[in-house]
């Protein structure tokens, strides 16, 4: 019997048992609603001011976010934000910190939680170039200390477990597909000088063009040349401790015609390069071997030449001596299956992430702070 009647049931005059059943059933509704409100209000407690946010009840703790902060700031903390601008900036980290710990869970859900051992052979990896003294300096210029660069380690190690056991391993690239991409595109191997085939993560301290959405699946955005200074520090720091670099130029890159495509700037000549760059640019770029990223480097801002406009890494996908090349050309047949494969990557890539941030419970309580506070 539902609890709310129509009126109409209260037109005619009942019998004085009759009423008195209906006032014990009102009354009865009545402590139900009651005892419901009181458990919605025990459902929705206000969070502890040491959480900022949960990803399916998983808290994640203002000191975190905090940390993160304070490592974007780097050494321009002597220049407080405004409060308008620190609320922007620890909402964008709040938001990275929520993407990572999605991932996170789902990898621990399959078991791809990479291990200690895993995360101390990759450091004993990166400090092999260096003296004990020598890495101790290069955490002191990136203000951060090992157990960051650890904290940094597992996390790329992680990321890239799941993505190899969720997309990569279901990517097929078959020999027809080769062929008949060849077949079809046959003049793109006809090179008349020496190619190159980069990708690129471009930050840039210029405004977004009006009305234009989001660069990147981040919507980040440096705003001066502070912030695009410690974001591309930031995001080289991630490349050399061997995050994807087509995920991080899907995510952070400023570029809106190649993050989608993780950077990919496609072939470049050589004559390009020199005229584009200038001797000095070529140099950094030729000395690559494929698969590696330059340093970050300057470019000129496009109204004032003599100003620095923003800041750039650069990958080397490959590169292609001149000449007509032939299927028959392990590299060629190579770059096709990697070019193929690449292409389905990011397109799942995309797909997946939005996926499980959809399947997620998120809770951003410091957004709710910040519109209860400012929407006014």
């Amino acid at each position: 019997m539902p609890i709310f009647r129509s009126p109409r049931a209260f037109d005619r005059v009942h019998a004085p048992e009759q009423v008195a059943v209906k006032s014990r059933d009102r009354a009865t509704s009545l402590a139900l609603i009651a005892a419901l409100s009181l458990t919605l209000a025990g459902c929705h407690r206000a969070p502890s001011p040491d959480v900022v946010a949960t990803v399916n009840n998983h808290p994640i703790l203002r000191a975190n976010l905090e940390r993160a902060y304070t490592e974007q700031l780097g050494d321009a903390q002597q220049e407080q934000p405004s409060e308008e601008q620190a609320n922007s900036l620890r909402l964008s980290l709040l938001g990275q910190l929520i993407t990572q710990e999605i991932i996170e869970q789902r990898a621990a859900k399959l078991n791809l939680t990479a291990t200690p051992a895993e995360v101390d052979a990759k450091l004993a990896e990166m400090k092999a170039p260096y003296t004990e003294e020598q890495f101790q300096q290069r955490l002191s210029e990136h203000h951060t200390t090992v157990d960051d660069v650890k904290r940094d380690i597992r996390r790329t190690l992680t990321f890239n477990k799941l993505l190899n056991k969720e997309i990569n391993s279901k990517i097929t690239v078959s020999d027809a597909d080769i062929t008949s991409y060849f077949n079809a595109h046959k003049a793109e191997f006809n090179n008349i000088e020496t190619e190159y085939h980069l990708a690129q993560i471009l930050v840039t301290s210029a405004p977004p063009p009006q009305n234009a959405g989001p660069a990147n699946l981040q919507g980040s955005k440096a705003t001066n040349d502070d912030e695009a200074r410690r974001k591309i520090q930031a995001l080289k720091n991630r490349v050399d401790s061997g995050e994807d670099f087509a995920s991080l130029a899907m995510n952070f890159s400023e570029n809106a015609q190649t993050s989608a495509s993780g950077g990919d700037m496609g072939t470049v000549s050589e004559s390009q390069l020199k005229q584009s760059g200038g001797p000095a640019f070529f140099a950094e770029i030729s000395k690559l071997k494929p698969g590696q990223a330059t340093d970050i480097l300057p470019l000129p801002d496009p109204v004032d030449p003599h100003k620095i406009g923003g800041y750039a890494i650069f990958q080397l996908i490959s590169k292609e001596p001149a000449g007509q090349h032939d299927l028959s050309e392990p590299q060629v047949q190579q770059r096709i299956r990697q070019g193929l494969h690449d292409a389905r990557s990011q397109l799942l890539k995309a797909a997946y992430f939005e996926m499980l941030r959809d399947q997620a419970k998120v809770e951003n309580f410091l957004a709710e702070q910040i519109f209860k506070t400012d929407a006014h």
